[in-house]
């Protein structure tokens, strides 16, 4: 669940300006199957059940019964399971694949630029991408797209995850009230850091009333995390994948003093999960 603050953090990519030439993300040739420098980067469904099994005299026309309906949870009691559900995911994931898709523009100088990548992860912190395509501006890409994946490494590698969880020890919860997102209904919490720290936010998020997995999360940033950004907005979606929760969709915006607003839209999609009872010939291989 850490990966909501990575929203938060990509935006420190741009305290320094402008990029150099020789960021050590980028691959000389720029071909569209380059590979960059390895990166050392630490999905949820309910099975419902069936009816019972059609007899054999009746599997030509079978009838399956509508799945149960989970009662909807009391607001604290989502909470709770939220909590676990991401303690479990913590135990539980051993590794992953999933397609990149960024898109960022800036809309003052109209320049734009779309990078798709391949996505490694092994627990717990090792993240692989693997270039496949670019179009646009090449100083979005080097600028705003590699710093940020930099930046996103750079968060599994080094920092200490539990500081950006979230969770009771770093947020205070109140609920306000029930809603649904695409006709999904979710029990409402705003939430507020207990401490000012750039790496947190202020806003809301939005739990299954059925299970307690995240939905969404939307907010702005508590602490600019540098004096050339002045403010960071974001919304974040999420699925249940495989018996996890995992990012689908970011989209944020932040007003920085040199390039001016900057917008970036992130999707995530063909989630491979794998755990850690998994046999092992379904280990992720290397890019």
């Amino acid at each position: 669940m850490n990966r909501l603050f990575f929203t938060i953090l990509l935006f420190g990519l741009l305290a320094s300006g402008v990029a150099t030439a020789q960021n050590p993300l980028l691959i000389a040739s720029g071909s569209s199957g380059d590979v960059l420098p390895p990166f050392v980067l630490p999905t949820d469904s309910v099975s419902l059940p069936m009816s019972a099994m059609i007899p054999p005299a009746d599997r030509t026309a079978p009838d399956l019964a509508a799945p149960v309906s989970l009662p909807r949870m009391a607001p604290d009691l989502a909470l709770h399971a939220y909590q676990q559900r991401s303690a479990m995911q913590s135990a539980e994931l051993a590794s992953y694949r999933a397609t990149t898709l960024i898109r960022a523009a800036l809309p003052d100088t109209s320049q734009y630029g779309e990078f798709e990548l391949q996505r490694r992860y092994e627990a717990p912190r090792t993240l692989e991408f693997k270039a496949v395509r670019f179009s646009g501006d090449s100083f979005v890409k080097t600028n705003i797209i590699t710093r940020l994946l930099q930046s996103e490494v750079d968060h599994v590698q080094k920092d200490d995850t539990s500081l950006t969880a979230l969770s009771p020890a770093n947020y205070k919860f109140s609920f306000k009230g029930t809603s649904e997102i695409e006709g999904r209904p979710v029990h409402v919490y705003q939430v507020k850091p207990r401490k000012k720290r750039a790496s947190l936010f202020k806003g809301r998020v939005y739990l299954d009333a059925h299970t307690g997995s995240l939905v969404r999360a939307e907010g702005s940033v508590v602490k600019s995390p540098s004096f050339f950004i002045k403010k960071i907005e974001f919304v974040q979606d999420y699925e249940d994948i495989a018996g996890f929760t995992f990012p689908v969709h970011i989209h944020s915006e932040a007003s920085a003093r040199i390039v001016g607003r900057t917008i970036v839209d992130i999707y995530q999609s063909n989630y491979q999960p794998v755990t850690h009872t998994t046999d092992a010939t379904q280990s992720i291989p290397s890019m």
